[in-house]
């Protein structure tokens, strides 16, 4: 477990990030002989899953998708259909290479060059895991695991995936997103001092809510609310607000010794909503003292937030994905305000990038560790907040708390499920700590 202790990550101090140049040495040529064809898979037939299908084909670069996996039928036809109407002869997925179920993302990864992991993420960790072993590179969109084992097991294939040298790609988009990339470098070059506090926001009015139907089995009807259960999302704490928890150690270049905070359900209440909090505000400490306040919440109705401040000793930062960035001293005097003009849309720059160093067969990106520690930041808060104790990073990651359910079988339950009212037990500070840390 030491591998794994803070005091020994590597610092993230690079402006690029997960888009700086890792090793000039060229990878093996994954292309059929005598073709520049790059052949994708898409393992997770959302709506998360078509948009980066989008992204893929947005790259420039000669790319086909081959293969599609989900664990529903209907999601897959629906997905297959928007993206061949839009992209026609770059879509070759006959019926023989539509997988569907639990095992579905085996036989798709197989058939393909890259993959692009976008299922609910509590399978990421077992995805990412079977793609490194196939030798596939990857784009996997965060987090990438809703519990620690979980994220040991992401680590774990990360070193095997240097060894192959296989590029990784995370979809923190704001890792590639200009404005971001410019204020960050100019805050870690020194323009407003060391910085000693923060405040990062994903404050909106909550997603969707699917009902109920009388033909579906537990595990069936949890897969298809999957937002709503730690095992399959990890809490919006994760899912969520991971982007704006990753601008934070990023910022920083480092990640928290402890973290301490506070949730609740206080307007979901309902059994729509599984077991997951609606808000949680989180404090982030690193090791030379400076804290950053996190805040998510699902309300509806009130104001929303999602953006990111920083205070520093000789001025103060703002940030957002609307492509805003400024710097001030520490009078008030305005130092840099980002340009928006011509700034690529993010989503699509992180899939031209990545693409573009497969093409010309480099190994460019590994944005595992960064992505893995950010999800272990959220992980480690919302452990914080279920049990209304302060966590300490280095005595969380050697948790044994392994969410995933035993089976992965339609007629097999998950570990949560619901009373006789149709109400799910959820975290209870001081009462049911023992379930989750």
């Amino acid at each position: 477990m030491q591998h794994f202790k803070r005091r020994d990550f590597i610092k993230t101090g690079s402006v690029l990030s997960g888009a700086a140049m890792l090793s000039s040495m060229p990878v093996s040529n994954v292309f059929a002989a005598g073709s520049d064809v790059i052949k994708i898979a898409l393992i997770g037939c959302g709506g998360r899953g078509t948009g980066a299908t989008f992204d893929a084909f947005a790259s420039g670069q000669n790319i086909k998708l081959v293969a599609m996996a989900d664990a529903f039928q209907d999601n897959l036809e629906k997905t297959y259909q928007t993206i061949k109407e839009k992209f026609g002869d770059k879509v070759d997925v006959p019926d023989s290479r539509k997988y569907v179920g639990f095992d579905a993302y085996k036989s798709a990864i197989k058939d393909a060059d890259v993959v692009l992991l976008t299922t609910p993420p509590g399978f990421r960790p077992i995805h990412f895991e079977e793609a490194v072993k196939a030798g596939k590179h990857v784009f996997m969109e965060k987090p990438v695991a809703v519990d620690i084992p979980g994220i040991r097991k992401v680590l774990a294939a990360a070193e095997e995936a240097k060894r192959k040298k296989l590029n990784v790609v995370v979809g923190l988009q704001r890792r590639y997103q200009t404005n971001y990339r410019e204020a960050i470098k100019r805050i870690q070059d020194g323009a407003i001092g060391d910085v000693v506090s923060g405040q990062v926001y994903w404050n909106s009015g909550g997603v969707w809510v699917r009902p109920r139907k009388p033909e579906q089995t537990e595990m069936e009807y949890q897969m298809r609310n999957w937002f709503y259960f730690n095992w399959l999302c990890g809490d919006h704490i994760v899912e969520q607000h991971v982007h704006n928890i990753d601008i934070a150690n990023w910022v920083k270049g480092k990640y928290p010794v402890s973290i301490q905070g506070t949730g609740s359900r206080a307007h979901r209440t309902g059994k729509d909503y599984g077991e997951i909090y609606d808000n949680f505000a989180i404090e982030l400490t690193y090791d030379d003292g400076s804290v950053v306040y996190s805040q998510c919440r699902h309300f509806e109705g009130v104001s929303n937030r999602v953006d990111e401040t920083f205070q520093a000793t000789n001025g103060r930062a703002y940030l957002s994905a609307g492509n805003q960035a400024v710097l001030w001293d520490a009078k008030g005097n305005e130092i840099y305000r980002h340009d928006p003009k011509g700034n690529p849309n993010a989503y699509r720059q992180e899939h031209k990038e990545l693409f573009a160093a497969i093409a010309k067969n480099e190994y460019a990106f590994d944005d595992t560790q960064h992505g893995a520690y950010s999800t272990l930041t959220g992980i480690i808060g919302r452990i914080a907040c279920y049990t209304g104790k302060v966590i300490k990073w280095d005595e969380a990651i050697t948790s044994t708390v392994d969410l995933s359910p035993n089976v992965y079988a339609w007629d097999a339950l998950p570990n949560i499920i619901p009373n006789e009212n149709g109400e799910y037990p959820y975290a209870i500070p001081g009462k049911n700590t023992e379930l989750y840390i």
